[in-house]
């Protein structure tokens, strides 16, 4: 017989034998208190915890140094799903359902990435809600419009979009070991950002006509298309040295799977997000800019040849999860 059926026979009895009360009562007293706490433990506070269940929130991101990366765990809680951009391209996932949705990503030129471009226009994000963090080294310009148009032209209109300052990556400009130094007020952004989107706020950070001024400006001294952005040929502006050890991070942390190991070392091919990921992830210091005067944006070579950047709370191991093709 059931452990729980004698034990309740047992104290049925026992009820009987104090109280004077038949069996029959005894049982029935014992009954209704069994049922009541079986309706506790299961009934009541599975309807409490029905009505009172937690947001499911999905954060989409694009990383080539971890910052992205960062910001989408910081933004996270234990009901968060953080899916990487690339992996889900390569896995063809496009259609999205949750409760919030989200998006971080690197601007680059003040655009956001080619795959987060082409992403969003095949995307069918599900969600009463829909935020947006665009982060930045030096200058966002109108990164913040830009995305409101790319994203509503697809679809997939988004309720909340700012933007944040980090480490600027960009090798041509800025000296890494001096840009960490600089105090960006990270955690202050981070505090900010977490209130607004558990308020669910809704707001697109202003943009100054000066700032889109700036922005047209940049395209024109860059020559970048404005519906591609950085879009380039890997092979006409990395070289792989003979720093090389064949250690095939670079094939790794790719996003577009350009890297190749080849019985002839490691070789570059295909069109190139300018996330850095290769060059700023290689251990060796092995990848360097190809410069020449043609390659108007690299052709001064690095600030700091020997100094690389991965965000201090990303692992290589990390970067290779979310890019690896």
């Amino acid at each position: 017989m059931d452990r729980a059926l004698i034990n309740f026979a047992s104290i049925a009895k026992l009820m009987f034998m104090k109280n004077g009360i038949t069996r029959r009562e005894a049982l029935k007293q014992m009954g209704l208190l069994m049922a009541g706490t079986a309706v506790t433990a299961t009934g009541i506070s599975s309807l409490a915890a029905c009505g009172n269940s937690p947001k499911k929130r999905i954060i989409l991101y694009f990383t080539g140094t971890g910052n992205c990366l960062y910001v989408a765990r910081q933004l996270a809680d234990n009901n968060t799903e953080i899916l990487s951009i690339p992996q889900l391209v390569k896995q063809d996932r496009y259609e999205f359902e949750a409760d919030e949705i989200g998006i971080v990503y690197p601007i680059y030129g003040h655009m956001p990435p080619s795959m987060v471009r082409n992403f969003i226009k095949h995307a069918r994000l599900v969600a009463p809600y829909k935020f947006a963090v665009l982060t930045f080294g030096n200058r966002k310009c109108d990164a913040v419009e830009i995305w409101d148009r790319i994203s509503q032209d697809a679809g997939n209109r988004f309720d909340y979009i700012t933007t944040m300052i980090m480490v600027d990556n960009w090798l041509p400009n800025f000296d890494m070991n001096e840009q960490i130094k600089i105090d960006k007020g990270i955690p202050a952004n981070l505090q900010r950002i977490s209130a607004d989107i558990a308020q669910q706020r809704h707001w697109h950070e202003p943009v100054t006509e000066e700032e889109r001024m700036q922005h047209q400006e940049f395209l024109q001294r860059s020559g970048l298309d404005p519906d591609k952005g950085f879009l380039l040929l890997s092979q006409d502006y990395f070289v792989v040295t003979d720093r090389c050890i064949g250690c095939a991070a670079c094939v790794d942390v790719c996003p577009r799977g350009n890297y190749e190991m080849t019985s002839q070392g490691v070789k570059t091919d295909g069109e190139c997000e300018f996330c850095f990921a290769c060059i700023q992830n290689c251990p060796q210091k092995a990848i360097q800019f190809s410069t020449g005067e043609r390659n108007l944006l690299v052709r001064n070579g690095e600030k700091n040849p020997e100094a690389r950047y991965r965000n201090e709370h990303v692992s290589l191991w990390d970067i290779k999860a979310s890019n690896r093709q």
